[in-house]
């Protein structure tokens, strides 16, 4: 363990200065997680507001003449600079790139670069991090098999990182939309029922649903927004559902589609859907409660039922043995 390393450290301080950043960058997250972000809707408002610029720039104005809202640091327009010498958003996968970042609620313009930076330097600084750990300083030096695993499989992780983030992600906004759309669509039958239109409807589930589910109500407040700009509002309307992948957003998507065009009652139907929508919830929240007596079967054997079996037969054990002993 005293072995002497490069730069004069040991295997020990090394461990130890991992150790440290890593609680350092620890500290950093939960730091940022409560007191930073405190407020959900923070900084969402300015979003939409510059989205509602940039429409109507790009309805008003030639698409030259268009300024660009966000200011590009230098860290970004360094991988602004590496992206366009490698050609990577020229591929036919930039598209899809991008639809996963509208998905996962990364509107920025920079957000696939990003992604497209990460994703080619961060294998190649793993790689290079890992070979010198392992070949360089021999950390696995009594271990060949660990020699040969840690590498590639530090490789392949950093490879798929940026894929399971971006998965995560949209796994979890999709979650949390889900939930919070039968109150929304709730709160739009109030609304229709009291004679608002669709937009001004979907304005007020915005401001309403702002602290409760801000995904919903950001998804909800861009659709408001394309409405009253494009010129097809059906075109806004599947935006959402390309956006939001759910099938229980393209069953809203529809009813208010053929609400618009054959003048069917709009409470009504959404109504229906609000009450079919919580009724999935109802039954998928069941199924997972039907599930529980199955999935607790193998904790219940490794850990509860020894645990049991010592409390209620080790007393008489020891009884049995101190008779026999004293015998």
């Amino acid at each position: 363990m005293n072995t002497l390393l490069p730069f004069g450290l040991t295997l020990i301080d090394l461990v130890t200065l991992l150790a440290g950043v890593t609680a350092f960058v620890v500290l950093l997250a939960v730091w940022q997680a409560t007191l930073v972000a405190r407020d959900p809707m923070k900084g969402r408002l300015k979003q939409l507001h510059d989205r509602r610029e940039a429409l109507r720039a790009g309805l008003v104005t030639e698409p030259k003449r268009r300024a660009s809202p966000i200011r590009k640091t230098q860290s970004v327009t360094l991988m602004h600079k590496v992206v366009s010498k490698l050609k990577l958003a020229q591929s036919t996968q930039t598209q899809k790139v991008t639809k996963k970042m509208m998905q996962a609620g990364w509107r920025q313009k920079d957000a696939v670069v990003i992604y497209l930076f990460f994703k080619m330097i961060l294998p190649m600084l793993i790689a290079v991090t890992v070979l010198i750990l392992v070949y360089g300083l021999k950390i696995f030096a009594s271990k060949p098999l660990m020699e040969s695993l840690v590498p590639v499989s530090a490789i392949l992780l950093a490879f798929f990182a940026p894929d399971l983030v971006v998965k995560n992600q949209i796994q979890k906004r999709m979650d949390s939309i889900r939930k919070a759309l039968p109150d929304a669509l709730d709160l739009m039958v109030i609304c229709a029922e009291a004679g608002l239109t669709l937009d001004t409807a979907l304005n007020r589930v915005t401001e309403e649903m702002g602290k409760s589910s801000p995904e919903l109500a950001d998804e909800f407040g861009l659709t408001s927004i394309e409405l009253g700009f494009l010129p097809d509002r059906r075109q806004a309307l599947n935006n959402l559902s390309d956006r939001v992948p759910l099938p229980s957003i393209r069953g809203v998507i529809t009813t208010l589609i053929q609400t618009e065009r054959y003048g069917t009652p709009l409470a009504t139907s959404l109504r229906v859907l609000s009450a079919e929508f919580r009724n999935d919830r109802m039954m998928k929240a069941e199924e997972k409660a039907a599930r529980l007596p199955a999935t607790m079967t193998v904790p219940l054997i490794l850990f509860i039922l020894p645990t049991l079996f010592v409390v209620l037969l080790g007393p008489a054990a020891c009884q049995i043995s101190d008779e026999l002993i004293n015998r």
